[in-house]
């Protein structure tokens, strides 16, 4: 197995021979997707990185990575030992891409960089290409992929098959979905347009399939056009059942690889095609009269949920529930025993769930972070960091299943037994404003950036902060990440409607010390009509107890302790019937009352 200093001593020699001065590895595949399959891991291949964030440039003589806060302490440590230096975005002094760039090439005489323009989006290709002409005049090339070429047994295309998606869980056929895409096209004054997002297929289509570790889409494109509709995907991935529902929508199947030909003579005047979405290479080549650069209508109607969604997040949460319930219960006892590390509570909790009707998977990768590894934000244990868990402490535990009517995404953080007056004081800060998010009432319409700062408000009063979002999207059976709305200090437009799913999970992280998150699925619902218009609250979806163990009473009012009081009376009466006496016995006491 090459080293990463041997696959960046060949990716060199191929940049020589290419002529070209360095290249950028972004994350994505080629539809803009945040976790990807294997086959498209190539920044991970020539980095040794594995966040779901970060871009890696290989120069003939230096290396970079830049990443976000998220990752920051596990690219650290993964890039130690290698020559990459390590960027972190949204810090002062961090240079761009660009910017690194002009001044690593200052003195070459070859003056061209490439990138794969079938793995990066519109965008972020065309905001390079200016940049880099801003940096003594550096050009992009496109065209050339080298992992075609120094990347040997590199995993192939995923072949997974696809299914059908139940209308008793999605609540809306294809076919309505189709003419709501159709009109919104026409009120953008668009004849089609080219769907290239994984989910926002897989939710048009009413299909589902396993080609993405944790998100359950398929490998595909799809053209709609003003009396068309195509399919661009493998054929032989397509199960009898899906074949038939694609048949009786009128939806034709083409091969995955035909896109760009097919694009090459698109039949209309004008085609919608997002350049946040849609990679580079197929806007290129697109040949219409008029290319509609706007965002893609797909995920504002995806992220209202119908009511079967709503109800179908209800009782996978409720499921969710009862297998963390019976966690807890275990594992406290398991650590005292001894033997328990991050990664075998990973595994425990995973075969509970797995115990569960209609669970089909993990979410996202669970982060089971001890102590100090509870402060690196995307932490997951590997064999070789996992350590023993001990009965003092803090643990961190994010995790998420994929259920049939529903995808969950939760975090607890944990005290296994004495905690100092720090933990204490953040762990009760963060509950304050988790809390306080959940008990806002807002108008109709705005956007999560302008409810952000009620979650941070505690935080900020004892100088403490967080750089990730407190909140996001979640899919119904789809990516445990679903936008466009998001709640975050970072200006998001996107507005906020009764029906959208979105979490709230603020958190404080001590480097080399502990962290601490705590996060709840929420769902927008109305709250009143007044003279001001439509008023919004949250129906809070996760079904789990908050550890009381570590929490500083007298800084929580009475409305917050209040409202942990009738969550948890809520989580007793939803999912004590269905756990046997003695984990009763520890729900009955997890969840009594704060005074």
């Amino acid at each position: 197995m090459m080293t990463i200093k041997e696959r960046i001593s060949v990716l060199r020699e191929e940049l020589q021979r290419e002529h070209l001065a360095a290249f950028i590895f972004p994350t994505t595949d080629p539809h803009n997707s945040e976790y990807t399959a294997e086959h498209w891991k190539g920044r991970e291949w020539i980095s040794g990185f594995n966040g779901s964030a970060g871009t890696a440039v290989v120069t003939l003589h230096s290396a970079a990575l830049w990443t976000d806060s998220r990752y920051f302490i596990a690219a650290a440590s993964q890039l130690e030992g290698t020559e990459y230096q390590l960027m972190k975005l949204k810090i002062d002094g961090t240079p761009t891409i660009a910017e690194w760039l002009g001044k690593e090439l200052a003195d070459s005489d070859d003056k061209e960089v490439g990138i794969d323009g079938m793995t990066s989006s519109t965008t972020i290709v065309e905001e390079l290409i200016s940049d880099l002409r801003h940096q003594g005049g550096i050009t992009l090339r496109t065209n050339f992929d080298p992992l075609s070429r120094i990347w040997h047994n590199r995993p192939s295309i995923p072949m997974s098959p696809i299914v059908t998606q139940p209308l008793e869980y999605t609540g809306e056929e294809t076919l309505s979905k189709l003419t709501r895409i159709r009109k919104a096209l026409r009120e953008q004054h668009a004849d089609g347009m080219l769907m290239a997002s994984l989910d926002d297929i897989a939710w048009t289509l009413n299909l589902r399939g396993t080609d993405v570790q944790y998100s359950p889409v398929f490998v595909s494109y799809l053209l709609i056009t003003t009396q068309s509709v195509t399919l661009f995907v493998h054929e032989e991935k397509m199960t009898p059942d899906a074949k038939r529902h694609l048949a009786y929508c009128g939806i034709a199947i083409a091969p995955y690889n035909a896109i760009q030909e097919t694009l090459a003579r698109y039949p209309e005047y004008n085609i919608l095609a997002d350049p946040d979405e849609v990679n580079y290479t197929l806007m290129k080549a697109i040949r219409a009269q008029e290319i509609v650069r706007k965002p893609s209508p797909v995920p504002a109607l995806k992220a209202v949920k119908t009511n079967a969604e709503q109800q179908g997040f209800r009782n996978a949460m409720l499921r969710d529930g009862i297998a963390l319930v019976k966690f807890l219960h275990w594992l406290k006892p398991a650590v005292a025993a001894g033997g328990q590390t991050e990664v075998t509570i990973d595994q425990k909790l995973t075969a509970l769930r797995a115990q569960q009707p209609l669970y089909q998977g993990l979410s996202f990768g669970t982060i089971a972070a001890y102590q100090a590894h509870g402060a690196i934000v995307h932490y997951e244990a590997t064999p070789e960091s996992d350590i023993p868990l001990e009965p003092n402490g803090l643990l961190l535990l994010d995790s998420g299943a994929q259920y049939q009517d529903g995808t969950t995404d939760i975090t607890r953080t944990i005290a296994l037994g004495p905690v100092t007056e720090e933990q204490r004081l953040v762990y009760t800060l963060v509950l304050k404003g988790h809390i306080q998010l959940q008990l806002l009432k807002f108008p109709e319409g705005v956007s999560g950036t302008q409810l952000d700062a009620v979650a941070r408000k505690d935080l900020w009063h004892e100088g403490l902060n967080f750089l990730h979002g407190t909140g996001h999207g979640v899919g119904s059976y789809l990516n445990v990440h679903e936008g466009p709305h998001q709640i975050r200090m970072e200006y998001r437009p996107a507005r906020l409607h009764a029906g959208m799913t979105v979490t709230d999970e603020p958190g404080i992280y001590m480097e080399g010390k502990f962290g601490v998150r705590i996060e709840n699925l929420l769902l927008i619902q109305p709250y009143k009509e007044t003279d001001f218009g439509c008023f919004l609250q949250f129906e809070t979806l996760t079904l789990c107890p908050v550890d009381k163990a570590p929490i500083i009473i007298s800084l929580l009012t009475p409305e917050e302790i209040s409202w942990l009081n009738d969550y948890h009376e809520t989580v007793w009466q939803k999912i004590s019937p269905y756990l046997d006496e003695a984990e009763r016995d520890w729900l009955r006491l997890a969840t009594t009352p704060l005074t």
